[in-house]
């Protein structure tokens, strides 16, 4: 009896017998949710958190990186990190061979894709990387030092780590060292990187530590919510292949997740009285960042617990022990990346070791023999191989060790090499000021089409919005009059002020309520223009 193929399966020139184009789909697709988790998640994120004067700035440099990630990342970083030209047993040699067709339309050494899919896949994990390093160093780091960093970051650590834990010929890969989807490459590395880096390139300025609000919570939720739904993708697609280990990592991931949440909120409900959506956000992240390197090799039950200990431990670090412990204090980690990706990812690391589940394992590694590598020490204890169950926890701390003291050595290396050349922190002029002095840019226009008054722009910098006072609006108002000209069908009948919280409002009343007028203000270091007609008459105003 023959059978013909459809022809969507028939091998060809496009679609060769060793890919599968269903493998091939799920891997683009979860390679482009885990890289709208930067672009648009983070950069979202990071600019919605920080102070209104540093939103340009922190997008910028989240931006920055995901683009210059990309172009090192195919000249020689992916070889570096999965090439199979050996340099040293903790990273590969560096080569172009990411940009020859030939090899793109290849097989990738694991997955039944080509090499131009992995590439991209693996691609927006680093890229995640450096964003998530550059969250410890909003909002003082010179732009320029971090042009620099990124790039060289990127070559003497993160391929060190990818090689070293991912890549088949990486000596803790050899070893069996289970990280599913980057809880030591990706987070325990920025963890570290970027507390290490906030050190050298120094505090924020001193009244930004003190008071650095969000300048909008709800886009930082949609930055947040990106963040947690291409997660998916992030921990779905390191099977390298639809496949049901690849369900399971997707369910565990949103259930730590989730659990994580409810947990943060919870404490900081019974310590601090009131909810907090940063806080709940942040152990919705420390929950993603806990399970990653578990995700797809330990049961639902396990995901619960881990959840509950990613939601506690690390608020514990953050909430207690970061005001007791000095070097904690004086380093001024912006975004709290120590305890949201270090410490939470050394946790996962850890607890991977602990709940690892033997039969998960078989089939995430694909191997038949050799199971005795990857059992958890619950396992081990279980069915009375506590020696295996011993072993693989002491891996998983080598690993530990190892990703720490990496980072640590590497990126002050890099920091002291970068501030011969370039400072690391910012001026103190450009400190002062923002966005509007670093980028000549700022996120929030207060003038007509977002057009910049040049006459007046340095003198709007030297008065911030922030530090505007209702008196000081009122009088200059009243004390340096109005200029203008209201043009208006049947006269004014009436002019009247008044103060809403911190704006001071002057409304000009016309007899008929349809006119035709235009009023400028001009006060001190800024121009009133009109914002608003109400009731037949002009409401001018000042924030």
């Amino acid at each position: 009896m023959s059978f013909d193929f459809p022809p969507t399966l028939i091998p060809n020139d496009a679609s060769p017998e060793w890919m599968n184009n269903g493998d091939n789909a799920w891997q683009l697709t979860a390679a482009t949710m885990v890289g709208l988790q930067s672009v648009p998640g983070l950069v979202i994120l990071y600019g919605s958190i920080v102070k209104k004067k540093w939103a340009v700035n922190s997008c910028f440099m989240a931006l920055f990186a995901f683009a210059a990630v990309l172009v090192c990342w195919v000249g020689w970083g992916y070889q570096m990190s999965f090439g199979s030209d050996q340099l040293l047993p903790i990273v590969g040699r560096p080569g172009l061979a990411s940009l020859r067709a030939t090899y793109l339309v290849e097989q990738a050494f694991v997955g039944k894709f080509p090499n131009a899919t992995m590439i991209f896949f693996q691609f927006v994990f680093a890229a995640i990387t450096l964003i998530l390093i550059a969250g410890a160093l909003l909002g003082r780091m010179n732009f320029y030092a971090w042009m620099a960093f990124v790039p060289i970051w990127l070559t003497c650590s993160y391929t060190v780590g990818a090689y070293s834990i991912w890549c088949p010929s990486g000596w803790l890969a050899k070893l069996g060292m289970i990280d599913y989807s980057g809880g030591y490459v990706i987070h325990l590395s920025s963890g570290v990187a970027g507390f290490t880096a906030a050190y050298w390139v120094g505090p924020r300025e001193s009244k930004d530590r003190e008071r650095f609000p969000p300048n909008n919570i709800l886009l930082m939720l949609l930055g947040a919510g990106l963040l947690w739904m291409g997660w998916t993708g992030f921990n779905g697609g390191d099977p390298y292949m639809a496949s049901r280990d690849a369900s399971l990592a997707v369910l565990n991931t949103h259930v730590c997740a989730a659990m994580s949440l409810l947990t943060w909120l919870l404490l900081d409900i019974m310590f601090f009285v009131k909810p907090s959506v940063i806080g709940a956000t942040q152990g919705m992240i420390t929950g993603l960042v806990c399970i990653t390197p578990a995700a797809g090799v330990v049961q639902g039950w396990a995901a619960m617990i881990m959840g509950l200990l990613s939601g506690s431990i690390p608020w514990y670090t953050m909430m207690v022990v970061h005001k007791q412990v000095s070097l904690l204090k004086d380093i001024d980690d912006t975004m709290a990346v120590f305890h949201t990706h270090a410490v939470a990812g050394s946790l996962g690391g850890v607890l991977t070791g602990f709940f690892a589940e033997p039969r998960l394992n078989r089939i995430f590694f694909d191997i038949t023999d050799g199971w005795q590598h990857y059992m958890g020490l619950a396992y081990g204890l279980k069915t009375g191989h506590v020696r295996a169950g011993l072993r693989q926890m002491g891996i998983q701390l080598l690993g530990i060790l190892f990703v720490v003291v990496w980072n640590i050595v590497i990126t002050s290396l890099i920091c002291v090499a970068i501030r011969v050349v370039i400072p690391l922190r910012l001026s103190e002029e450009e400190l002062q000021f923002g966005d509007e002095q670093v980028h000549g840019e700022s996120a929030y226009a207060l003038w007509g089409d977002g057009e910049k008054l040049l006459e007046t722009s340095k003198l709007n910098l030297g008065h911030g919005f922030d530090e505007f006072s209702v008196k000081e609006g009122i009088d200059g108002l009243v004390g340096l009059g109005v200029g203008g000209i209201i043009l208006a069908a049947g006269g004014v009948s009436k002019v009247t002020s008044s103060m809403t919280g911190s704006i001071s409002l002057l409304t000009v009343h016309f007899k008929l309520p349809i006119c035709v007028s235009f009023y400028t203000c001009k006060w001190k270091f800024m121009i009133f223009s009109l914002i608003a007609w109400r009731d037949g008459g002009i409401i001018i105003g000042s924030v």
